[in-house]
């Protein structure tokens, strides 16, 4: 099966090393185990409005802000894709029906999740809903896959 938009197998256990320590760290900031402060730096800001109630807004200007909260969604997102769309050591037809239907799965699991989200969580809370649902495509696509994979092997044996 020719599928251009895998990367090579050798990717994958750095992808799964970044997607860990993206997940690790990313639970201990959200925790408030570690604190964004420790990474505050000065950056180019496309678009700043200051803080929540702030209504001052600017383009493209020097702000300081901390950084660790942007690391941490870089790790799981590079993790993930490498990850997700690096090919199997075996790449058949079946290992592409599994990564296909997984794909699927993962996107209609994720709106139904949001979709009962928007109907029932409010104020602030939905906006870490937001932020989890920039990852839970990848993710729950991830696991499906991996899983689908595993019984399939287990089946085999």
């Amino acid at each position: 099966m020719k599928t251009s938009y895998l990367l090579h197998n050798k990717y994958k256990k750095f992808g799964w090393i970044l997607l860990v320590l993206g997940l690790i760290i990313g639970a201990l900031f959200y925790t408030e185990a570690i604190d964004n402060e420790l990474l505050k730096v000065k950056v180019l800001s496309f678009y700043s409005n200051g803080s929540f109630m702030d209504e001052e807004k600017s383009f493209f200007q020097i702000i300081e802000t901390g950084l660790l909260d942007e690391i941490i969604s870089i790790l799981i997102i590079i993790g993930g894709l490498l990850v997700g769309f690096t090919k199997e050591k075996i790449e058949d037809e079946f290992i592409y029906q599994l990564r296909k239907d997984s794909l699927a799965w993962a996107i209609i699991t994720n709106y139904i999740v949001l979709l009962f989200a928007v109907i029932f969580i409010y104020n602030f809370t939905f906006f870490d809903v937001l932020i989890f649902n920039m990852f839970t495509p990848l993710l729950i696509f991830i696991i499906r896959f991996n899983f689908l994979k595993f019984k399939f092997n287990s089946n085999e044996e």
